[in-house]
């Protein structure tokens, strides 16, 4: 019998998925295969790790329960092996990227494991850089360093909402950095605020950054935002929010390729690298897309024909509160502004 490793982070999802492991291994049972679990430990990496152990002893499936987090930890223990065992997810995070990209229910696990008994797979792209794989995206920029800003706890408690509202306090700082790209199709020398490189069409919760994103054509999506305007960057949002029309702007650089190069230009000033929601590393780095690499189960019957929906419901509601929590914040520094050259 095939042989299925449930890797599951005990605390994520005010613990439900604990509460549910007797489920989750009964479906991957009925999916024919003979199916064990292994609880992550708060030691580093801990997922990582029996990811790769189970990838070398020759399972055939690894089940990875818990956060993008955990999942991307699961991916960097398998990505480097010559033989690697598919992967089901069961989302229990905050925003669950990659799950939404896939279709999965994030909101229900006994659905969500289901999934493995259509029997439906993705050969999904990978991302590597010289130290890592990334499943979703790479940024890096000053628009990118509100992750590293908000408390862990805080985003376990308010989720996509607590980035809101850091990246509204954050955004009237922004000032954009001199840094070369080499890509696909070209190379740009200049100014940007941040740039990412993604696998799917789901960032953050949006779903409209890269509103034509595949999931296995071996390109990321890269978009480079070359101002640093506060009046401007919130355009662009309003643009990506009513249709992912942000990538024709002047003010961006959206293509697709293959490898992408980063190099700040001056060498000592510290570009730092989000991977997949985290410290990755600082640049210069080289991406790397890795087509194909592992096959995930997934909802294909839900996944357009173009491997994405464009479906932002939902979220523009938070995005509206985001640009009016901006704009207060820049009306209450242009008061102060006013107040001190009067009392001047």
């Amino acid at each position: 019998m095939k042989k299925a490793r449930v890797i599951y982070n005990p605390t994520s999802g005010k613990e439900a998925l604990k509460r549910n492991l007797a489920d989750i291994l009964q479906v991957v049972e009925e999916a024919g295969y003979e199916a064990s679990a292994y609880a992550t430990t708060p030691v580093p990496f801990s997922a990582r790790d029996e990811a790769r152990r189970v990838g070398e002893a020759g399972f055939d499936l690894i089940v990875a329960c818990g956060g993008d987090g955990t999942i991307n930890e699961v991916v960097n223990g398998i990505a480097p092996l010559e033989v690697r065992p598919k992967m089901a997810i069961i989302p229990g995070g905050t925003t669950n990227d990659y799950a939404r990209a896939l279709k999965i229910p994030r909101d229900n696990i006994k659905q969500a494991i289901e999934v493995i008994l259509k029997g439906q797979t993705v050969k999904m792209d990978i991302g590597q850089t010289p130290n890592n794989y990334f499943m979703n995206i790479a940024a890096g920029g000053h628009l990118t360093e509100l992750t590293y800003e908000v408390p862990s706890e805080l985003k376990k408690v308010f989720g996509y909402l607590a980035y809101l509202a850091k990246g509204a306090e954050l955004l009237p700082q922004i000032s954009p950095i001199q840094m070369h790209f080499e890509f696909d199709e070209g190379e740009y020398d200049g100014k940007a605020s941040m740039f990412f490189v993604g696998l799917t069409n789901s960032v953050g919760g949006f779903e409209q950054i890269a509103p034509d994103a595949k999931l296995d054509d071996g390109k990321f999506s890269l978009l480079i935002v070359k101002t640093a305007n506060i009046f401007e960057i919130l355009h662009l949002i309003r643009l990506m929010i009513t249709g992912g029309k942000h990538v024709n702007d002047r003010r961006v650089i959206y293509t697709k390729t293959s490898k992408l190069t980063v190099t700040p230009k001056d060498p000592n000033k510290r570009l730092m690298i989000n991977l997949d929601g985290e410290y990755g590393g600082d640049a210069p780095m080289t991406f790397q897309n890795l087509r194909q690499h592992i096959e995930m189960y997934a909802n294909v019957d839900e996944i357009s024909n173009g491997a994405v929906t464009g479906d932002v419901s939902g979220y523009e509601e938070v995005s509206e509160e985001f640009i009016r929590e901006v704009e207060r914040i820049n009306d209450e520094d242009h008061k102060d502004s006013e107040t001190d050259d009067d009392n001047n």
